[in-house]
């Protein structure tokens, strides 16, 4: 089966808002063995979007698309793709009934033009949208398939795993099963590098490597009849990536680097604290994204003055003066600082230039990463800008991707208790 992802709505293509749907989607599809071929993006025009529609149907077989399923006038989405599978909209009661509910639980009153939404495809499969009001639809045409999802992700993302999935897979014959490695520490290229042979040798499962900022996804795709049969294929696999990346690897199915970091901690009934420069409290934002980080977070302290980082965390006055903010020393200490004056058990520092200026004569993008513990303590000297401009958020990011990692390490390294 080939796929094709139209995403509707002017906004997206002046830019102001980023199209993660079709990146969402593709993600999706490809994990499924449908093969994307093509992505478009239509304003709220309708001849642009008939168009979109018929071309997209005349060269693959199957089309999802996103946004335009609103009560408005310009939501135009479903009767354009309605009318080009040759069928009509009917009034569709439960969907009405499940907006109704949806608006008495939020406590608003309900307009007159949400009755669009419940009109729905002939003998369309109607998804239900738990978190919004425009259900979703699946549609057939002989060979052709479209499915219509809502635009915000908040409301696509869950419709798409919880009921369009399941619809494609029935399609498909088969049942796609998926794992992700996660490495820290490597580019894509040197990943993929170190890996090409066994992408080019794999079939089922397929390796396919995906880069996020400061780190690299392995996602291994396995096809089978059943789920046990996939999870049969996936384990070799998985484990001969782990063997060929092993230093890299910080987790198999972890979600996020502070994911893996707070589930270490749990595991290991350790709590952390936070001293953070020129991250301005990211790190800590990070861990308290993980449900269960009140478990393990004891403090997270922002300290961007040297007066603060010798008051709040003890730092030396020499060693500032001396080596300044921005050092080695400096990072130890304010590790070892915050770890002894939370009473946490391990204590992580980030200090550095984030940019666009140096700052003590230190260039853009110098930063250090300190993590101390009674059982493990080392300090990092990172170079994280790449000389393209204003590089403030990337390099924060980076740093941050970077703290995380060394609490994690240091979690795992932690005796048992």
């Amino acid at each position: 089966m080939t796929g094709e992802i139209l995403c509707v709505g002017t906004e997206l293509l002046l830019g102001d808002i980023i199209n993660t749907n079709a990146a969402f989607l593709a993600r999706e599809l490809a994990a499924l063995g449908i093969g994307v071929y093509h992505q478009t993006v239509v304003g709220d025009n309708g001849g642009r979007l008939r168009e979109a529609v018929e071309l997209a149907l005349s060269r693959s077989d199957l089309l999802v698309m996103t946004g335009g399923l609103g009560p408005t006038y310009d939501d135009i989405t479903k009767e354009t793709a309605t009318e080009a599978l040759g069928k009509k909209l009917v009034w569709n009661q439960q969907a009405y009934d499940r907006m109704e509910a949806y608006f008495a639980r939020t406590g608003r009153v309900m307009s007159e033009n949400n009755r669009k939404q419940a009109m729905m495809p002939e003998g369309a499969v109607v998804f239900q949208n738990e978190n919004g009001t425009a259900p979703g639809a699946a549609m057939e045409s002989g060979e052709k398939v479209i499915v219509l999802l809502p635009g915000p992700p908040s409301e696509m993302e869950p419709m798409f795993c919880n009921q369009v999935r399941p619809y494609l897979e029935g399609k498909t014959g088969q049942t796609f099963l998926s794992r992700t490695v996660h490495l820290f520490g490597i580019g894509e290229s040197a990943a993929e590098e170190q890996l090409r042979e066994l992408m080019e040798s794999s079939h089922n499962p397929t390796v396919a490597p995906y880069a996020k900022t400061g780190e690299v996804l392995l996602r291994v795709t396995a096809a089978a009849k059943n789920e046990q049969e996939a999870k049969k294929l996936l384990a070799p696999a998985v484990e001969e990536i782990q063997k060929r990346m092993g230093p890299y690897v910080y987790g198999v199915d972890v979600g996020t680097l502070q994911n893996a970091a707070v589930t270490a901690l749990r595991q290991k009934g350790l709590t952390v604290s936070t001293a953070e420069s020129c991250t301005g409290g990211g790190v800590a934002k990070r861990i308290t994204e993980v449900p269960g980080a009140s478990q393990v977070l004891q403090a997270g302290i922002c300290t961007y003055t040297n007066r603060m980082k010798a008051e709040l965390l003890g730092v030396k006055e020499r060693t500032l003066q001396n080596y300044g903010a921005v050092s080695e020393r400096t990072a130890l200490e304010m590790a070892q600082g915050v770890r002894i004056r939370t009473g946490a058990d391990i204590g992580v520092s980030v200090t550095g230039v984030a940019g666009p200026d140096p700052s003590e004569g230190k260039p853009v993008g110098l930063v250090f990463v300190s993590v101390s513990s009674p059982w493990y303590e080392q300090t990092v000297q990172l170079h994280l800008a790449r000389g393209s401009g204003n590089e403030r958020e990337r390099v924060r990011h980076l740093a941050e991707n970077h703290a995380l990692y060394a609490v994690l390490q240091a979690a795992r390294k932690a005796p048992q208790r």
